[in-house]
């Protein structure tokens, strides 16, 4: 009988360590990844301008002589291109020192606040107006339509700037498309890759436990049969 169980426990330990090895696999080289790259870089940080100057904002027109017609339920002031504007509800954007409403931003306009926030004398390349991202986008999940100023850039240098309100969103780089793509097979989020809970991870984490314990478990068995 302890035979039997021996042979089977065997079986159970090796299918399992097959069948998810290769997952195994993902997750520590990944994991190595992660664990030796500085996030800061990642994120871009060193690409950024360490300080931004703009003009002081003076002669600022009442926020309720903008429009008659308008419920303002948020309002922020921003610049945008150096120039003051009050961004409301999350949608109009107005001139803070005219009153007047503006359109999209354009995509000179867009050049221009590229160039404001990213540090270093870089070219452009060529800029891209995006109005959808997939899931797997390196833009995914961020205010859209946006611009996609790409620099002439050894890392294949991305900036991101969104068309309504002239915010400068995201950079993107060689080094966190390579994090992005890790980060994937580490959350076995392969639809998104921004789900840590999905149900393919969940059960390759109770495969790798059941893998665990049927080790142990031939650990013990063959301990007490090399003692008797």
């Amino acid at each position: 009988m302890r035979k039997n169980n021996q042979y089977y426990t065997r079986r159970i330990h090796r299918f399992l360590g097959v069948f998810i090895g290769i997952q195994f696999l993902f997750w520590t080289v990944s994991g190595l990844y992660f664990s030796w790259t500085d996030i800061d870089e990642i994120h871009g940080d060193h690409f950024h301008q360490d300080h931004m100057m703009h003009l002081t904002a003076n002669n600022l027109v009442d926020p309720s002589s903008l429009d008659s017609t308008l419920e303002v339920a948020n309002l922020e002031l921003r610049f945008v291109n150096h120039q003051p504007y009050y961004w409301i509800n999350q949608e109009k954007l107005f001139h803070a020192q005219t009153g007047e409403a503006r359109g999209e931003i354009t995509e000179e306009e867009a050049k221009q606040i590229a160039m404001i926030y990213i540090k270093g004398d870089f070219g452009i390349e060529s800029a891209e107006y995006l109005t959808e991202t997939g899931s797997h986008h390196e833009y995914r999940g961020r205010p859209l339509p946006a611009w996609a100023i790409h620099f002439d850039h050894p890392e294949k240098l991305t900036a991101y700037i969104d068309a309504k309100s002239g915010n400068f969103e995201r950079v993107r780089h060689r080094n966190w498309r390579w994090f992005d793509f890790l980060w994937m097979f580490h959350t076995m989020d392969y639809a998104g890759r921004d789900n840590f809970n999905n149900l393919l991870l969940r059960a390759f984490s109770l495969f790798g436990l059941a893998t665990i314990v049927s080790g142990f478990t031939l650990f013990f068995m063959t301990t007490k049969k090399s003692k008797k």
